[in-house]
């Protein structure tokens, strides 16, 4: 680099420097409120709209396509919901298009990010549901380290488990029985459990996955779990079927 060329650079970073530094002092702060609701849908704003209208319609055009529809409105809450009982049925179906064959599922309730309205459900409505980028993964527990992960789950007052785990909890957290299709958890017996990668690291609090082993986690984006519901959407509108889920006691508090 030439002389001059140095002196420019110099010259610009010295510049740069100096109007880094500033005279202002914060002297105080105030602060409104600002509600919006309906109120704004009244007096639209005709300029703002029209910007945004190409967006918009580039948006519908991906979000608004119907992939199913749900019998009834679904939310999910602690202990136990039709929502968080769904997800992980959903999971379960769908271990077998990765070539497993898992004793339970686990997803959890913090992933779990709006509710499902009775009829159609759009891909707007599934990314709404599973916004996140976590991915489908399968590993394998032993006995006594499912029963941690059951311990975990009773601390947390709760998260989405498949159909055929019974747990029984008690309303401070603790793990009262817990049982997998009927039958009490065999210590020495490995179980195969589908979930996302988030928790399979250990996270949410449920550290019993990080001793997972034969961990199979395929990172390509179309095993993210917004993929993985909307394509069970699909095979179930191909069926013709209208997609429901209940309480059923998976998760009782004593």
């Amino acid at each position: 680099m030439d002389n001059t060329l140095k002196n420019i650079c110099l010259g610009l970073l010295l510049m740069g420097a100096a109007s880094c530094t500033s005279h202002y002092e914060l002297v105080a702060v105030d602060r409104s409120r600002i509600v919006i609701d309906k109120r704004f849908d009244a007096h639209p704003d005709a300029e703002a709209a029209a910007f945004l209208e190409p967006y918009k319609a580039k948006v519908d055009e991906v979000m608004a396509p119907v992939v199913g529809e749900v019998a009834h409105d679904m939310a999910a809450y602690r202990p136990e919901s039709d929502l968080s009982n769904l997800l992980p049925d959903i999971f379960m179906e769908a271990a077998a298009y990765y070539g497993e064959k898992t004793d339970f599922a686990v997803y959890n309730m913090g992933g779990i990010r709006a509710a499902l309205s009775k009829g159609p459900v759009t891909v707007g409505d599934v990314l709404d549901v599973a916004p996140f980028d976590n991915k489908i993964c399968f590993l394998t527990l032993s006995g006594d380290k499912v029963m941690e992960l059951f311990r975990q789950i009773a601390a947390r007052g709760g998260e989405g488990v498949s159909h055929g785990v019974e747990l029984v909890i008690t309303k401070d957290g603790k793990l009262i029985s817990a049982k997998l299709n009927g039958k009490e958890v065999d210590p020495q017996a490995s179980y195969r459990i589908t979930t996302i990668d988030y928790l399979a690291q250990g996270n949410d609090q449920m550290t019993a996955f990080k001793s997972g082993t034969n961990l199979y986690s395929p990172q390509e984006e179309s095993n993210n779990a917004r993929f993985v519901i909307t394509d069970f959407f699909k095979r179930q509108q191909a069926e013709g079927i209208v997609v429901s889920s209940e309480v059923e006691g998976r998760i009782k508090v004593q």
